[in-house]
């Protein structure tokens, strides 16, 4: 009998996946700039909220962002989501407006938020932010605001932390509120607006975002 000795093949994940568990598990610094929420439905608003309260109260940081717009695409709107923030306890004074770029805009989606908050952050002189989205559309969030920040802000630090996790078994509206189905089932839409946006060029790569938190981690940008 021959014996044929086996070779051994180094595993390496593919990028997808890295990126997923990167931005569910990201390392956040001591302290950063703000948090910007990422505009949910009714159904997962809570998801960011409680973030937004964790934050604040350990002292990461001082400002809650979100975009200053009245109700539309599904997000109950800046006023809606400050009246319930203050009443989970929040001060309004850590309560900051994003203006929407274009300032005149009649829908929202995440490339929109992105580009406003990073907007934001660059006339501000900010470093370090953090994003928070519902878990199931984090990655895609972070995608999202990386791609911006490439385009208008390089120097910019993003952080990504998924906001608490709710029943994956609940159905629930998402996606500018026409999309309705249970939370788990949202993950595949996710991932093919991944594949979508990037394809149309609206979207930076999966390796181009990793490439960013390795700059990131290792004090390059």
């Amino acid at each position: 009998m021959i014996s044929i000795p086996c070779k051994r093949i180094a595993y390496k994940p593919a990028m997808i996946e890295e990126l997923i568990i990167r931005t569910l598990c990201d390392t956040l610094p001591s302290s950063a700039d703000g948090v910007f929420l990422f505009g949910q439905t009714a159904d997962n608003q809570e998801a960011v909220f409680e973030m937004a309260k964790e934050l604040v109260e350990q002292k990461l940081t001082d400002k809650v962002m979100f975009l200053g717009t009245k109700p539309m695409s599904g997000y109950p709107g800046f006023e809606n989501w400050k009246r319930a923030l203050k009443g989970a306890g929040l001060k309004e004074t850590a309560i900051t407006a994003i203006p929407p770029v274009p300032s005149d805009t009649d829908l929202l989606h995440t490339r929109i938020e992105a580009e406003s908050v990073v907007s934001f952050a660059k006339a501000e002189g900010y470093r370090k932010l953090i994003v928070v989205a519902s878990p199931f559309q984090q990655t895609r969030a972070f995608m999202a605001a990386v791609t911006a920040t490439q385009k208008l802000y390089p120097q910019l630090q993003l952080y990504s932390l998924a906001g608490k996790a709710m029943s994956w078994s609940e159905e629930v509206k998402h996606s500018q509120g026409k999309v309705q189905g249970t939370r788990a089932g949202l993950i595949a839409g996710e991932m093919e607006r991944i594949k979508k946006y990037h394809a149309k060029g609206d979207l930076a790569s999966v390796a181009e975002v990793l490439e960013y938190l390795n700059k990131r981690d290792r004090g390059e940008l």
